[in-house]
């Protein structure tokens, strides 16, 4: 019997959210032999709960459930999928406070990051009900006599998607959405540190009438699960954020079905600050770009460059506004909650001390708090060089590394010099800096003087060994749909 401790919490109103079994072919299913997985608070330690661990031979049932489904969905009008979609999308509004709060729990974030988060996640399911009717046959010009030549819009089958723990939620949704709007089923795979957030939302998919099979939940052991999808040749997409390491070992083993690939893969964002920007407006994004989710986000600044002559006075302003972020459990909604784990933990420590063995200062912060095991303290490191360890690596915690520049050319050199390309942040009121800076820069996406950059309506994504393909947007959509070509004799 699987401990369902998480149940008998007063504060989440809808229990029927808090689901410890898998979802597939419209049923909840328990593992083998009822094998689990415990699921632990980040901010307390204490077990909140255990999930089924399903083996190899569930996970590839699931494909059967999302096959056997795929071509009735396929034919569905795109206006009902968007009933549907709009259903459920309505459904996860009503029921935000319990989503966040459930996330809160087994993912550590403060409880207003939470409820943003599931705001986000929403704004995907609305975005694709209302694409889901926009995929048009397209007319061309033929370049046959006698011949009338269209491109069509199908999709592909069934989608398998992977999805990371620290936007448990929003990563599913982005994913998940498109490919129903598009027309195909899922099999999804969340994160084993949280997958309450993605077991609730198959819930409030089935209340919405998806029908059975369409939208299947597979919780587990990631290698035991996701390996059959990797080699069934019904898999035909398969969309993943996490690690480049992980994402190269999927990119591998699904190179014998020949899949479609979604890869949102690791990140090392520099922020670059140019005299005569807004001082205090880049103080405070690079704050917001830095230590939102504890710095436990591909987005996160991982690199701050600022011009000499503001550097003293902007890494006095930085570390003033650090010291004041609050630490705390996640329910009572700090500036910073608990890390992820002890790997995470470790890897603080491990950047903190080889920065400062290269010649950086430690400015504030560099501490496990007495709060727990898992609170990290806001950190800031000043001067630190560029052989550091936190300048080619991904933190994923919040240490902030700031460092001085020269000039331009110098400064989108260094800023280059990196396998990832997710997203890199500017600062300057220069707009003819602000157009070489943009075109520059080796990333999939540049913020100019803000944080915030993301919504369902923009292609999400990265270059170089930050990912492959898009998320968000019609394009997000199209990552599951093929172009068929039709040509026909029309005499």
């Amino acid at each position: 019997m699987l401990d369902t401790a998480i149940s008998t919490r007063t504060d989440i109103s809808d229990k029927r959210l808090l689901r410890s079994f898998s979802y597939i072919g419209g049923k909840w299913v328990a593992g083998d032999d009822n094998a689990s997985l415990p699921v632990t608070d980040p901010g307390t330690g204490d077990r909140i709960g255990e999930i089924a661990s399903l083996s190899a031979a569930q996970s590839r049932a699931a494909v059967d459930h999302a096959q056997a489904a795929f071509a009735d969905w396929a034919m569905t009008l795109p206006q009902d999928r968007a009933v549907i979609l709009r259903r459920w999308f309505d459904l996860v509004m009503e029921a935000k406070e319990d989503l966040a709060r459930i996330m809160v729990l087994e993912q550590g974030k403060p409880l207003s990051e939470a409820r943003g988060e599931i705001d986000y996640a929403a704004s995907f399911i609305e975005f694709y009900a209302e694409e889901t009717k926009r995929p048009n046959i397209e007319g061309v010009t033929s370049h046959l006599p006698d011949a009338e030549v269209e491109l069509w819009l199908e999709p592909m089958g069934v989608a398998a998607l992977i999805t990371p723990w620290n936007f448990p939620s929003a990563m599913l949704t982005r994913k998940a959405a498109a490919a129903i709007a598009a027309g195909c089923t899922v099999v999804a795979h969340p994160s084993g540190e949280t997958p309450y957030s993605a077991l609730a939302l198959a819930e409030l998919a089935e209340r919405a009438g998806l029908p059975a099979g369409v939208f299947n939940v597979v919780t587990g052991k990631a290698s035991t699960i996701v390996e059959p999808w990797t080699e069934d040749h019904r898999v035909r997409a398969l969309s993943f954020t996490g690690s480049t390491d992980i994402g190269k070992l999927l990119y591998r083993q699904s190179a014998q079905t020949v899949k479609r690939l979604v890869l949102e893969l690791g990140g090392h964002a520099p922020v670059i600050v140019f005299k005569g920007a807004d001082l205090d407006q880049a103080v405070e994004e690079t704050i917001k770009a830095k230590f939102a989710t504890s710095g436990q986000d591909c987005l996160g600044a991982n690199r701050i460059y600022v011009e000499r002559p503001i550097y003293d006075e902007f890494c006095r302003r930085f570390v003033e506004a650090t010291k004041k972020l609050t630490v705390g459990k996640g329910l009572d909604d700090p500036d910073i909650g608990p890390l992820m784990n002890d790997k995470a933990i470790a890897k603080q420590q491990e950047h903190v001390k080889d920065a400062l063995e290269k010649g950086a200062t430690l400015a504030c912060g560099g501490e496990v708090l007495p709060q727990g095991p898992l609170f990290y303290a806001p950190t800031v490191l000043t001067d630190v060089t560029d052989e550091a360890l936190i300048m080619h690596e991904e933190t994923f915690g919040p240490v902030a590394p700031i460092t001085p520049f020269e000039t331009e050319e110098e400064v989108v050199r260094r800023a280059n010099d990196s396998e990832y390309g997710l997203v890199a942040y500017v600062h300057s009121l220069n707009p003819r800096r602000i157009y070489r800076v943009s075109r520059a820069l080796q990333y999939g996406m540049v913020a100019v003087n803000r944080t915030k950059v993301t919504g369902a309506p923009i292609p999400f994504g990265g270059v170089k060994q930050s990912g492959l393909g898009r998320e968000g947007a019609r394009r997000g959509m199209e990552q599951f749909m093929e172009i068929k070509y039709v040509c026909r004799d029309w005499r």
